[in-house]
């Protein structure tokens, strides 16, 4: 009933964003005098921000058609190198990139948001990578037929990926880069790979505001985790795909939800942004009103996450503390973060982090008790919160640097 609930409740809300929308119009045509009085721009304005706020989100496009290197504009091509029925395999290049440029693994979070979220992680690291991308599938339009996709297969197909990008580089290992969640599987996976000697064992693995020990100054998220048992979880989180998508029947935990949650947690700023939306767009100021909608149009596309994978990282990762614990397994094998010998580590936290507080990530450095120092790195981003570390201004100037030369290192 949830889902069908909220269904009917975006389609009443995509009837009023459109009518909204032709409001908006109608108050901003020079034929109408109105758009001539300052109740015409202002009510215009209002009704816009309505639409826009009300209105539904698709997966977003890439849409990197360029980098900037030195000065000097590169076409950036894109291509589907594997495609999965849970997630394909994307690959980014310019046409300035040497061909023995470092191949990078960026592990996009499976956590409600699409890898487009990232979108500009991939454009900085383009500058000097050969750049690889997990584009996760939207749960719900995943075919029952297709099975299930839990922790397990997430760890397979990072093993899968790294293979193949290391076929593509002709032998040459990659390296790799877990944007916050995927944190743990990545960490897991390097671990694995290290045991049994894979020859496209990553160079380097970089975890990025990742929740390795959430005992480390828990934040508000890893609190509410908590504070329920896993069956609360089960009953009250987990809906079923309706009949009108393709993975009619499928348990998920629903995107509308976690954006909910997310959107909770800073309520006040973000009506806050939308309070100054309408102010740039009443003041004609449409470039700043434009940068506030583009971020929302990418933080409010979400898709639904498998209900076995939600769960199991729920209680694994938040509940249980496996990793830290040295009791997380994967299809029954333990998995030995001691065994991580050949993997240089980078980790970088955020120090104004709300969803992953500090030390969390940090806590991977300790855990590796079978790598040598010299093969461990920390890097904490003054000022920067948990986006902060990953995409903006922080991350281009001075969290970007701080990968390229780690890559460069251990290359």
């Amino acid at each position: 009933m949830l889902y069908h609930a909220y269904e009917l409740q975006r389609s009443w809300l995509n009837s009023a964003s459109a009518v909204a929308s032709i409001g908006a119009e109608f108050l901003t045509n020079p034929a109408n005098p109105l758009s001539y009085m300052s109740v015409g721009p202002m009510a215009a304005s209002a009704l816009d921000v309505f639409a826009h706020a009300t209105a539904s989100y698709s997966k977003p496009a890439f849409g990197i058609e360029y980098v900037e290197v030195d000065g000097e504009r590169h076409p950036v091509e894109e291509a589907t190198v594997i495609n999965r029925p849970f997630g394909d395999l994307k690959r980014f290049r310019h046409t300035g990139l040497p061909e023995s440029s470092p191949r990078l693994l960026i592990v996009a979070p499976m956590s409600g948001h699409y890898a487009t979220l990232l979108r500009g992680t991939v454009q900085r690291m383009l500058e000097s990578c050969i750049v690889y991308i997990t584009d996760w599938a939207d749960a719900k339009l995943v075919p029952m037929h297709e099975g299930t996709f839990d922790l397990d297969d997430y760890i397979d197909y990072l093993i899968a990926f790294l293979e193949q990008i290391r076929v593509e580089g002709q032998g040459d290992r990659p390296h790799m880069m877990a944007v916050c969640q995927p944190s743990v599987p990545a960490f897991a996976t390097t671990a694995l790979m290290n045991l049994h000697k894979d020859p496209a064992t990553p160079k380097t693995l970089t975890m990025m505001g990742g929740p390795i020990d959430t005992r480390e100054s828990p934040t508000t998220v890893n609190n509410l985790a908590m504070e329920r048992p896993i069956e609360w979880f089960r009953n009250s989180v987990i809906a079923t795909v309706p009949m009108n998508y393709r993975g009619s029947g499928r348990k998920v935990y629903p995107g509308f939800m976690q954006l909910a949650s997310f959107m909770s947690m800073n309520l006040g700023s973000h009506m806050m942004s939308h309070y100054e939306m309408f102010k740039h767009l009443t003041a004609g100021d449409d470039d700043s009103a434009q940068a506030t909608k583009d971020f929302y149009d990418e933080y409010r596309s979400v898709c639904d996450m498998t209900a076995e994978f939600y769960l199991q990282t729920v209680e694994e990762v938040f509940q249980k503390h496996s990793i830290p614990n040295g009791e997380f397994r994967h299809k029954g094998e333990i998995v030995d973060l001691g065994k991580i010998t050949d993997t240089a580590l980078l980790a970088i936290e955020g120090e104004r982090d709300d969803i992953s507080g500090l030390g969390q990530t940090k806590a991977a450095l300790d855990l590796a008790t079978g790598l040598s120092a010299k093969k461990k790195q920390y890097y904490m981003a003054e000022g920067a919160g948990h986006y902060g570390i990953f995409n903006g201004s922080k991350w281009r100037d001075k969290v970007a640097p701080v990968v390229e030369d780690f890559v460069a290192t251990h290359g």
